[in-house]
């Protein structure tokens, strides 16, 4: 299918709903009770999306943020309220008819805040030729649109191109478990769903990462749909962009505390827990960052850990019997590599099998923020207990 056949397919699909309230994709949790006291419902009744990106609390006092496909304006104007008003948010959206409903309603909004005048403005545009100067945003969000752009990677590198140095994005998409066939690829309506042009959760961060963002991390996870077996759920990401220099600092070593046992960063550095690394000015840019700050410690001489350190951390599986119960593991950065205690090697991105020992560990606080967990099995499952090997052959 042709790509401007694609873009005019959404964005007569969304004009329509736009004018019906008509209710669309997908998994969000917004705090309507919450948005209800300032937000008019004309805006809350078209508000679709697949997360709250803006919600999440990533937006600080005084930024300048950029929503990409802003659709009623419903994240734009809780960014509104964040950002305060000397603040200043820019939505872009490619359907006439969702930007007259946000434009309407913008004073609306900034009566209700207390604010002189509006700290929102609209405008037309694409998410792959995104109509902002270059290096003026600190923070890019987006809900349930990057999937319904043909040419994700254009965005990624519009995104990059916006952002400050030293920005970020925190962004709500939904992704695939493994590629879309063609034959919904082609599939005309299954793009206004938010199917039809989903990625995989490796090439997603694979785009983000070739377009220079860095630290790219799991914030939320939300399952949604299986269709002919494909998983698809809801991704809500935050990157950087990192600054050009920093502050002079004497930090020459990393150590890793865990609880996984070795990582690798985006950067190709790799990390055993306990021994310290040698790393660049570069590397002490993206270890500083939330949330691998967590699993460093970051000095100017080598600092070895072991067992006996109160900044070891590691979480061991119980020894107990093993289930196989359909689940898989998808590891979700901010590295792209990293391995556990019980001898499994998580790749970003990729799906891995687990038993019910490694789904137990992966969900301890140390894991969970940094994995989504599928099940393929359904109600099917019913495999039998057993032992796993001390090498840990079993799972």
């Amino acid at each position: 299918m042709p790509i401007d056949e694609i873009t005019q397919k959404v964005s007569d699909r969304y004009a329509k709903a736009a004018s019906t309230g008509e209710q669309m994709c997908c998994p969000t949790s917004y705090d309507m009770a919450d948005l209800q006291s300032f937000i008019p419902e004309e805006v809350l009744k078209i508000s679709y999306g697949c997360g709250t990106p803006a919600g999440l609390k990533t937006v600080s006092l005084g930024e300048t943020v950029l929503d990409i496909g802003s659709g009623g304006g419903i994240d734009c104007f809780e960014a509104s309220r964040l950002v305060g008003p000397t603040g200043h948010v820019i939505g872009i959206d490619m359907t006439d008819t969702m930007l007259a409903i946000a434009r309407k309603n913008a004073p609306l909004v900034a009566a209700n805040l207390g604010y002189t005048s509006s700290n929102v403005e609209f405008r037309k545009g694409m998410a792959d030729a995104i109509p902002v100067i270059d290096g003026t945003i600190d923070l890019i969000i987006s809900n349930c649109v990057i999937n319904l752009a043909p040419d994700k990677r254009k965005v990624f590198r519009e995104m990059f191109r916006v952002a400050k140095p030293g920005g970020r994005f925190t962004i709500s998409d939904i992704v695939a478990d493994q590629p879309v066939p063609q034959y919904l690829v082609h599939d005309a309506d299954k793009w206004g769903n938010c199917l039809s042009g989903a990625l995989t959760l490796t090439d997603y961060i694979a785009g983000m990462v070739g377009a220079g963002f860095l630290g790219i991390h799991l914030i939320k996870t939300s399952p949604w749909q299986v269709i002919d077996g494909i998983h698809f759920f809801s991704v809500t990401l935050t990157g950087y962009k990192l600054p050009a220099s920093a502050p002079l600092s004497d930090v020459r070593y990393a150590t890793l505390r865990g609880p996984f046992s070795r990582l690798v960063d985006e950067l190709g550095t790799t990390y055993l827990r306990g021994i310290p690394q040698p790393i660049t000015p570069e590397t002490v840019r993206l270890l500083s960052l939330v949330p691998l700050a967590s699993h460093f410690i970051l000095s100017p001489r080598p600092l070895w850990l072991d067992r006996a350190d109160d900044r070891w951390t590691a979480i061991y599986p119980a020894d107990t019997l093993c289930t196989w119960q359909g689940h898989f593991a998808m590891f979700a950065g901010p590295f792209i590599e990293a391995a556990d205690d019980d001898h499994h090697i998580y790749r970003r991105g990729e799906p891995l099998e687990i038993c019910s020992k490694t789904l137990a560990v992966l969900g301890a606080d140390g894991y969970a923020p940094h994995f989504a967990i599928i099940n393929r099995a359904g109600q099917s499952a019913s495999g039998d207990a057993v032992i796993c090997s001390p090498n840990g052959g079993c799972c």
